[in-house]
């Protein structure tokens, strides 16, 4: 899939700018961005969803311009999956339900034809002793595989995820990484902002850098992680690596 911007910054306040005008160009297909907090990470991954418009600069996607109205941003969203740090699952719902509910609302599934969907998705994900339970029923890890499950449900084009694992133990974090792995496994193009550097390094084709509200590298995840050229870079990855085993 084809991401393309131009001139992109978005700016929240007038002493607030959050990713400084950069451009871009070149077909995803697992990319992983990284860099420190206050970086711009989830800000350019919700404007690439179309969640929130840029201050300036325009953005394409496989060449279709995504345009600042409302019914071409609905459009836009209705051909990507997002996973965000806490499932934003329904709270009142099921697993089963969380699934079914957006295809037949959104994405015009029949009911049974939902419930095929979302069954063969919990099964899958190994939930399917859990398809009743509320997510307060749910450890972290469960809901954010049902998370995961409701955003490929309706087999969308780029699935983003931002920071999917950011509020997990170890063990669960491994549970989710696992099965975004698998995804791509099955040619399933996404987008990460993760903290994650070793999912980044070996599960992710591209990794882009974003710091200080900058695009400041961005190339193959293997270049990136043992050739970084930019002292800001260097620094993050130093500090990251410094207490690994």
């Amino acid at each position: 899939m084809k991401i393309e911007f131009y001139g992109l910054s978005k700016q929240f306040d007038q002493d607030r700018t959050v990713l400084k005008p950069m451009d871009f160009s070149d077909d995803i297909h697992t990319l992983a961005i990284i860099g420190p907090s206050g970086g711009g990470k989830s800000t350019l991954l919700r404007i690439i969803g179309g969640l929130i418009l840029p201050s300036s600069g325009r953005l394409y996607v496989d060449g279709i311009e995504v345009q600042p109205d409302e019914k071409v941003l609905q459009q836009h969203r209705k051909k990507l999956g997002f996973v965000f740090q806490q499932s934003g699952l329904f709270r009142h719902l099921s697993a089963l339900d969380n699934i079914v509910l957006p295809l037949v609302e959104v994405h015009g599934y029949s009911k049974i034809k939902a419930e095929q969907r979302a069954m063969e998705l919990l099964t899958r994900f190994g939930l399917t002793s859990d398809i009743d339970k509320k997510p307060s029923a749910l450890s972290g890890g469960q809901q954010q595989r049902v998370a995961i499950a409701r955003a490929v449900a309706a087999k969308p084009k780029l699935l983003l995820l931002d920071e999917p694992t950011s509020a997990l133990d170890p063990e669960y974090t491994t549970e989710v990484l696992d099965i975004i792995k698998e995804l791509k496994e099955e040619g399933m193009n996404f987008i990460i902002v993760t903290h994650e550097m070793g999912f980044a390094r070996h599960a992710c084709d591209k990794v882009a850098f974003l710091c200080e509200g900058m695009l400041m590298e961005y190339g193959r995840s293997e270049t990136i992680f043992t050739m970084p050229e930019t002292g800001q870079l260097q620094r993050f990855l130093s500090k990251l690596l410094e207490w690994n085993v």
